[in-house]
């Protein structure tokens, strides 16, 4: 008989403990699974905007390289390391305008002096100006280097990370062409971070989910600026 009281009063500690100890861990515990599986996409979405920000500012970077490059050699940079060779060694044409070519009175009095000394420089004329004509209409070119021209207000700017996507070290994606567009021959590049190198190391299924849905609607499966297949003035596939 004792046995069987002991028994009972086990049993009822057992399921004393379950009700008030166990029951509630597990609740909590499956609210806890509960919450991480509706906060898991959240906070994907959250890192995700937060790297596509880090990835826009390089992609815009090489954008203003390239379009600088361009203005100096007509085509774009077939690489990133022509493109940091171009910002240690190369130079960009500045252009100073003086005066207005809508100023007739201006354009007539400075080809008057042009005719009158044929071989009277911009840098002339410049001084010119200085001492009192202002009816003198020029324009002054001076090289540059690049190095000394952009990214001056990015005092963290480091043209050696340019080749590599952030969060991964893996290489950009560039290239650059001459195509036929509308029988002209118009110079065009890419660039490109595909979310598999940009977004490593989140959630795999949710990074293969992201680019599925990307890929439904014809849309680049990550961060692209430029195109060698669709002319779009070198925009960005985030404007």
């Amino acid at each position: 008989m004792w046995d069987f009281l002991l028994n009972k009063i086990k049993l009822t500690i057992m399921k004393k403990v379950l009700t008030i100890v166990i029951l509630p861990i597990l609740i909590l515990g499956l609210l806890y699974l509960i919450i991480a599986s509706v906060m898991k996409p959240v906070n994907f979405q959250k890192e995700q905007k937060q790297r596509e920000a880090v990835g826009i500012e390089r992609l815009k970077d090489i954008r203003t390289l390239q379009v600088a490059y361009k203005s100096t050699y007509d085509r774009f940079a077939p690489s990133i390391d022509t493109l940091k060779d171009f910002y240690h060694n190369g130079t960009i044409t500045v252009i100073k305008q003086i005066g207005s070519m809508d100023d007739s009175a201006a354009v007539a009095h400075t080809e008057a002096i042009k005719k009158r000394n044929p071989r009277i420089t911009s840098e002339q004329l410049q001084e010119m100006y200085d001492n009192g004509d202002k009816q003198l209409v020029f324009r002054i070119e001076t090289d540059i280097p690049v190095k000394d021209t952009l990214f001056n207000d990015r005092p963290g700017f480091c043209i050696d990370s340019l080749a590599f996507i952030p969060f991964s070290g893996d290489s950009i994606i560039m290239q650059s062409v001459i195509s036929k567009v509308s029988g002209v021959d118009v110079p065009l590049f890419e660039a490109c971070m595909p979310y598999k190198s940009l977004l490593k190391g989140m959630d795999n299924q949710l990074r293969i989910n992201l680019d599925a849905d990307r890929k439904d609607i014809d849309k680049y499966p990550g961060l692209m600026v430029g195109s060698i297949t669709s002319p779009n003035n070198n925009a960005g596939n985030w404007e």
